[in-house]
């Protein structure tokens, strides 16, 4: 009677199996090539040496945690298919709405602009420093007491010697303090939303009047 000389299932397959660039069908197919030598070997194995159980058993268990793997991973990749798709299709929602989210531009059109702070807690006194292209500051704003939670502001365009500053991207920094100690709020930009994109770090909507782009998990307020 004929007999393999070795009680062990070719570990190539296993690898195989292992492949991050296995696709199902190759999975699927070293499943069967596997089962296949493994029934081979139970049939020739050495009567005077036969497999051991403890081996057999290993054996398959490892066939299934690959087998379970490769079924969860395409499991995850068709829930990430969807969530993906439904995000894109809610933020297509957007476009055409004002937003307000994190960030400190500030876009002057027709002599006004819009934006938004987020205050930690209730605050005595802040103030808002606009700034241009150069880092000088056009117009100090003097906002008073701000209640906590998220508030929108505009801005007439008026510089603080009483020019009317050129429509354009200007950026903006709020400063508070609450009974002379310092608050750090959050600002906010507003921005229309002209489309919506899809990369690998997720949805971004391109805001209009060239405001770059931005995480939908970065906007706080629609309009």
């Amino acid at each position: 009677m004929s007999t393999i000389q070795t009680n062990t299932v070719d570990s190539s397959l296993l690898t195989t199996m292992n492949g991050k660039t296995s696709t199902a069908t190759s999975v699927q197919s070293a499943q069967n090539q596997f089962m296949t030598l493994l029934t081979t070997q139970m049939k020739n194995q050495d009567p005077l040496n036969p497999m051991d159980n403890a081996q057999v058993t290993s054996q398959l268990a490892q066939l299934s945690t690959v087998t379970g793997i490769n079924q969860l991973n395409a499991s995850v990749n068709s829930l990430n298919s969807n969530f993906q798709a439904s995000q894109n299709l809610q933020s297509a929602n957007m476009i055409g709405h004002g937003v307000l989210a994190h960030g400190n531009t500030l876009n002057l059109t027709s002599g006004k602009a819009v934006y938004g702070v987020t205050m930690p807690q209730n605050v005595s006194n802040a103030s808002v420093a606009v700034t241009d292209a150069s880092g000088a500051v056009v117009r100090m704003i003097a906002l008073g007491a701000v209640a906590q939670g998220t508030n929108s502001m505009s801005w007439d365009g008026k510089t603080d010697s009483g020019a009317t500053a050129p429509d354009g991207n200007y950026t903006f920094n709020v400063s508070a303090t609450n009974n002379g100690v310092t608050v750090a709020p959050t600002n906010l930009e507003f921005g229309m939303v002209a489309s919506v994109s899809s990369s690998a770090q997720g949805v971004k909507l391109n805001l209009a009047s060239n405001m770059g782009a931005i995480n939908v998990s970065d906007v706080v307020q629609i309009y």
